[in-house]
């Protein structure tokens, strides 16, 4: 965790029971994860909430259900995310925080071990070298932590980005930052999603299937980042508004 405690985790709450996914083929088919201890906390302060034990459903696209928030329908799990292959296996590396003026590490220990199952973390998860061979499509995408802080992407809240807010929204937490991220979500992978739009729109000029993965694998691995893959349904509804240049 933070080498000095963040601002943002004055109060904490504990997690009894891990929330789950109902979905009869969530199977990772995960074995060992390299674990030295875990945490079970939610970070919060007095401007955010977290409803422990809840379900997440999905519907009948495989999409998540939130309740609360009805247009956010990202199709992965932040378990999915990681255990996919993404972000270089660099994600949770030791970062120095321009936001927060902290440093932090093994931040992954926040969150469930099965999210990890069978992950070396120290080249899948908090590698401090990106490598592409861990990414599912094999190829970089993405910006520095840098571009993403100068940027103003990043709040003190989440000092690793829109990720690390997924997954504790994921598990319960609710912040003034919701609407913003799910915002940056929306013109990601929503419905007028900018990449998966892109990636519809290549499907069709280049007249390959919407699962083709030699199809640009950049979109396809950053879609994956923002917990989104490509599905049929979404490519049908979308793929008549396509122009043909």
């Amino acid at each position: 965790m933070s080498t000095k405690p963040p601002p943002h985790t004055e109060h904490t709450e504990k997690v009894k029971k891990k929330k789950k996914v109902v979905d009869d083929d969530d199977d990772e088919g995960a074995t060992s994860a390299k674990k030295s201890k875990k945490s079970k906390d939610i970070v919060l302060d007095e401007t955010c909430s977290v409803e422990l034990d809840q379900e997440i459903r999905r519907d009948k696209h495989n999409k998540l259900i939130f309740a609360d928030f009805k247009d956010f329908k990202p199709n992965l799990t932040p378990k999915e995310v990681m255990q996919l292959g993404s972000f270089g296996g660099t994600y949770f590396r030791p970062i120095s925080s321009s936001v927060t003026g902290l440093k932090y590490k093994d931040e992954w220990k926040e969150f469930p071990d099965d999210w990890f199952l069978g992950l070396d973390i120290k080249k899948q998860v908090a590698s401090p070298n990106y490598a592409n061979s861990v990414n599912k499509y094999q190829v970089k995408c993405g910006g520095s932590l840098q571009m993403w802080e100068e940027s103003g992407w990043i709040k003190a809240q989440d000092p690793y980005g829109w990720f690390q807010w997924y997954c504790r929204f994921y598990r319960g937490r609710r912040s003034p930052d919701d609407d913003r991220q799910i915002q940056r979500w929306l013109n990601c992978a929503g419905p007028k999603g900018r990449w998966k739009n892109n990636l519809i729109g290549k499907c069709v000029r280049q007249e390959k299937e919407w699962h083709n993965k030699a199809v640009s694998p950049v979109v396809r691995q950053t879609l994956q980042h923002w917990a989104y893959v490509l599905n049929e349904h979404d490519y049908n509804k979308q793929a008549p508004n396509v122009k043909i240049k």
